[in-house]
């Protein structure tokens, strides 16, 4: 017997039967995913490079909308109540980096929407939700980067804060999404069989 799923159902509802137990510990497996990735990272000042964008829009993509902004709720709370989650093993602050740790959350949320309607089932679609969804990061990640470097006394004009907080990451960037691209609609097919 074949398990009907709606039109906006998520990847893991494809394998993990609906239910708050194991809503509850996808959307914390999800945190913990999240905190893990943060610690492989480059330094670097004022933002460093790390694994966490990457699976920021992986758990919103495969959590869909909903549970993926929960989760990345959690993984800032476990930061700001103190635990060692983000990059280099540090909590929350209000450094540089504050705003892209908010920007998680509303990215998380686009990828996951845009994921339950299907664009996470080709190629385009991922590329699109995740240039989508990395723009999100950055529209919380650079405007409060340039509030930071203004009052360490830093150049925080456009040009500076798109140096210091864009240019070195469109690179990962890219290959986050060529990755992506390459496995999230392979992950729709094979799984589309066992619905």
């Amino acid at each position: 017997m074949t398990m009907q799923l709606p039109g906006n159902a998520a990847l893991v509802d494809r394998v993990v039967p609906r239910s708050a137990v194991n809503d509850t510990a996808l959307i914390l497996s999800g945190a913990v995913f999240t905190a893990y990735a943060a610690q492989l990272v480059i330094p670097m000042w004022p933002v460093p490079i790390t694994a966490q964008t990457l699976a920021v829009l992986l758990v919103g993509s495969v959590l869909g909308a909903t549970r993926g902004a929960i989760s990345l709720i959690a993984y800032f709370s476990m930061g700001a109540f103190g635990l060692p989650v983000f990059s280099a093993a540090t909590s929350l602050s209000f450094g540089p980096t504050f705003g892209y740790l908010v920007g998680f959350v509303a990215a998380a949320a686009v990828v996951g929407y845009l994921s339950e309607r299907g664009w996470h089932k080709s190629v385009t679609g991922v590329l699109g939700s995740f240039a989508i969804a990395n723009s999100v990061i950055y529209l919380f990640g650079l405007p409060w980067l340039a509030f930071v470097l203004g009052n360490l006394g830093a150049a925080n004009d456009l040009t500076a804060v798109a140096a210091a907080g864009l240019a070195p990451f469109i690179v990962g960037d890219v290959l986050k999404m060529i990755l992506a691209a390459a496995l999230l609609p392979l992950a729709w097919k094979y799984l589309g069989k066992k619905a």
